[in-house]
């Protein structure tokens, strides 16, 4: 070792006891563990198979798919409301959440989906135009899974945004149930994938993402494995052993005698029971053995929880029932309603917002006008209760501002309209309304609606000239005369 150098010294990412064998690396069983390729994103069938036959499969494919899809959106515009109605109108007549959450469920089983914006006399593989399409053309949503398409890798979109290198075309297999062998644009495509990888691991799947099953494969087998073990117990709950003198003769010798024995077990068979008796040979013995299935139900509940956290689904949506101890079960499904509206927002929105323009020229005839956006709708419902305590603490503190002059009642009306989309209270308020309360004159002042008092007069002030007093005419006064 040079002089003045240091020793070499080695760290590892984990504790260690070489001597107790504590710890990865410390040659005993932990260290033997490992992580292996199990590419079940890659094998349909198995994944079909799964999702048919397997409940908790199709919980968790299904669950956060129609979440995602079941309270629908509200439309922000200056549109008129039986204008709103109609396009809310034509995305259920076009089946457009159908096929949303059939886009949503084969992403997540399958690693990937699209859904074809079906547009009437356009070609599919050229960019789409939203300025084109006019009324009647919108037809609803084409959901295919990433089985039934072709990326094409080989062009990768170069435009700046969330599409770069994505691929511009989609090529539609002989597989789809319909537009077979019709390449699509992506422009015309809403792109949809299960678990985001990363790029070289991506690679291996054509740019699609993982199967939701492939992660909790592990626990879905011991999921699985337990309660059907489980089952098979309580065939073995009570078991009755008879003990017979001699039975290795009896089912060696004569067939006579192994029809008297089975002839006596019929017999046990068919009398015995709470007041029948068991007839047997002095020297015979029946014993009966029960199990016990204590703590075999901890043992399920901690399987459950680990599926629950596997699919990220509590447990009070996914097995419907509530936590242990004092839980309701409410909190989590608020936090899995939060966590489903990111990702409404994070996947779903762009796709949504470019349908529903196409659903306003579609079933208007006109151009969306500024500011026309969309908001999912919450899962959470309030109750009327807690509607009508909201839109009360709400209302007074807008009116308690306005009263002392911190907003004016154009903005009250404007705030009062705003928090009603929540509470469905104040909804009557329109913009004829605001509009009329903004071309009021201001209100006065108070030193116009009420005098200074004694205390708020300035002694120091000059006094104001006091204005001259009229002479009395005391003709219009009774009891005196003009002389007077």
């Amino acid at each position: 070792m040079p002089a003045g150098s240091q020793p070499s010294t080695y760290t590892v990412d984990t504790y260690q006891n070489v001597v107790a064998r504590l710890g990865v690396g410390a040659q005993n069983l932990q260290s033997a563990g490992t992580y292996g390729y199990n590419p079940v994103t890659n094998n349909r069938m198995l994944l079909d198979w799964m999702y048919r036959g397997s409940w908790i499969v199709g919980k968790v494919v299904d669950v956060v798919a129609e979440d995602m899809t079941r309270a629908g959106v509200k439309i922000t515009s200056t549109l008129d409301p039986a204008d709103i109605a109609a396009i809310h109108d034509g995305a259920r007549n076009w089946g457009v959440w159908d096929s949303l959450a059939d886009g949503i469920k084969w992403s997540r089983l399958y690693g990937g989906a699209i859904l074809v914006i079906l547009i009437d006399g356009q070609d599919p593989a050229t960019p789409l135009n939203v300025s084109t399409v006019g009324r009647g053309q919108f037809r609803g949503l084409l959901p295919l899974d990433r089985w039934m398409i072709q990326p094409s890798l080989t062009e990768a979109v170069r435009d700046l945004g969330p599409d770069l290198g994505k691929p511009v075309y989609y090529d539609v297999t002989a597989s789809a149930p319909a537009f077979q062998g019709e390449r699509v644009h992506y422009t015309r495509v809403i792109r949809l994938e299960g678990i985001k990888l990363p790029f070289w691991q991506a690679q291996t799947q054509q740019g699609w993402g993982l199967s939701v099953v492939e992660r909790m494969y592990d626990r879905l087998l011991a999921f699985d494995s337990t309660t059907s073990g489980a089952a098979q117990l309580v065939f073995k709950a009570y078991l009755r052993t008879y003990k017979v003198e001699g039975l290795r003769q009896i089912l060696g010798g004569p067939e006579a005698a192994q029809k008297g024995l089975m002839a006596q077990l019929d017999a046990i068979r068919a009398y015995q029971s709470t007041e029948g008796l068991t007839l047997m040979d002095a020297k015979d013995e029946m014993t009966a053995l029960t199990y016990s299935f204590g703590g075999l139900s901890d043992v399920l509940a901690r399987f459950e929880e680990q599926i629950s956290g596997a699919a990220d689904i509590p447990l009070v949506r996914m097995f419907g029932q509530s936590p242990a101890g004092f839980s309701t079960g409410e909190a989590d499904l608020r936090t899995h309603y939060d966590g489903i509206n990111a990702q409404q927002n994070a996947r779903l929105r762009p796709g949504v917002k470019r349908v529903y323009e196409l659903l306003c020229r579609s079933e208007l005839g006109v151009e969306p006008p500024d500011g026309f956006s969309i908001a999912f709708e919450p899962l959470w419902q309030l109750s009327a209760s807690e509607r009508a305590t909201i839109a009360k603490t709400n209302a007074d503190t807008i009116l308690a501002a306005e009263a002392q002059g911190t907003i004016t009642h154009e903005v009250a009306l404007k705030e009062l309209k705003g928090q009603s989309e929540e509470t469905g209270i104040f909804t009557n308020i329109t913009d004829a309304d605001i509009a009329e309360a903004e071309a009021e004159p201001p209100a006065p002042e108070q030193s116009d609606l009420n005098p200074p008092g004694p205390d708020e007069i300035d002694a120091d002030a000059p006094a104001s000239p006091a204005a001259p007093v009229p002479p009395i005419d005391g003709s219009r006064l009774p009891g005196l005369s003009p002389a007077a």
